[in-house]
């Protein structure tokens, strides 16, 4: 049997995305050979300039799919929240792996929660989402652009570029870098990225022996979340643009749903949840996103898209 090839980046935390997914796949295929084939994506290359003026999303992926397409590849590991609201034609989301830690985390050697940042402090981010709700709740802060991957953005808070960094809590507890962790914040005060934390696998659509390899990886409670949050989000354009956060929460048959949307200072935030049978996640995203532009959200969408 020819190894199944992975797809990834090079980064240290899509390495450990890649080998986890096949240590995941030769636990359930026995006798499966697994080969990660390394490439480098327009998104690892911009590091200057946030994504927003870059393309947006689908800037960490491309070059995978490109990969996939020519025969080099046969499924690609993303972090979802990377990937746009639809894939491209020829290609299928295929299975979305068991969550982790969805929440943010504030890395920080001067203060183990928001609140007991020094005024003025300098946060490194990257995110819109993560500046607005920042700014939202403490608008003395001052943001700093901190692009990288993670290694690197703990090495220029190390050197004192910044005062703390938000990072995603997966990412940090996937390297091993839990203990950097100053404070996990609450979905409450600080609502994810859509999808985030969340592992999807993508594959060309039709290739049947890749599909059912996946199969046995997709875990079902994720699936949900991830449908509601990413239709709340397609709903609303959502991409790199303008600041959207969303986050799903199963309960027995509920699914709860929370958006976002708002403007990049943290000025206009409009937050929104809405409960809906577990069965339709679309539906649940849809309407969630359907409120909040009835509260205003196009406006602000229109003023930062």
């Amino acid at each position: 049997m020819n190894p199944l090839r992975i797809a990834t980046r090079q980064s240290p935390l899509a390495l450990w995305q890649a080998r986890h997914v096949a240590d995941l796949l030769t636990a359930r295929h026995r006798g499966l050979r697994v080969e990660l084939v390394q490439m480098v994506t327009e998104g690892d290359r911009i590091l200057d300039r946030a994504l927003n003026s870059a393309g947006g999303k689908g800037l960490f992926i491309k070059e995978l799919e490109q990969g996939l397409a020519d025969g080099r590849a046969d499924l690609a590991v993303h972090s979802m929240k990377d990937v746009p609201a639809e894939p491209p034609t020829g290609f299928v989301l295929a299975a979305f792996c068991a969550a982790a830690d969805p929440r943010d985390a504030l890395v920080s050697p001067v203060a183990d929660r928001i609140e007991a940042l020094p005024p003025g402090a300098r946060i490194g981010t990257a995110s819109l989402r993560r500046g607005c709700q920042l700014l939202a709740l403490r608008p003395d802060l001052e943001l700093v652009m901190t692009r990288g991957n993670v290694h690197t953005r703990l090495a220029k808070l190390d050197r004192g570029d910044c005062d703390a960094l938000l990072l995603a809590a997966a990412g940090l507890d996937r390297l091993g870098l839990a203990g950097r962790i100053a404070a996990r914040l609450s979905i409450e005060q600080m609502l994810p990225a859509v999808t985030q934390g969340v592992l999807g696998l993508e594959c060309r659509a039709g290739d049947e022996a890749v599909l059912a390899l996946l199969a046995p990886l997709q875990e079902p409670d994720t699936a949900l979340r991830v449908r509601a949050e990413r239709a709340f989000a397609a709903r609303l354009g959502g991409g790199c643009h303008t600041p959207l956060a969303a986050h799903a929460v199963l309960n027995g048959t509920r699914l709860h749903l929370t958006g976002l949307v708002g403007s990049p200072d943290g000025r206009r935030v409009l937050r929104q949840s809405l409960t809906g049978p577990a069965e339709a996640p679309e539906a649940l995203g849809l309407a969630l996103a359907e409120q909040l532009i009835a509260q205003g959200a196009a406006h602000i969408l229109a003023d930062h898209g």
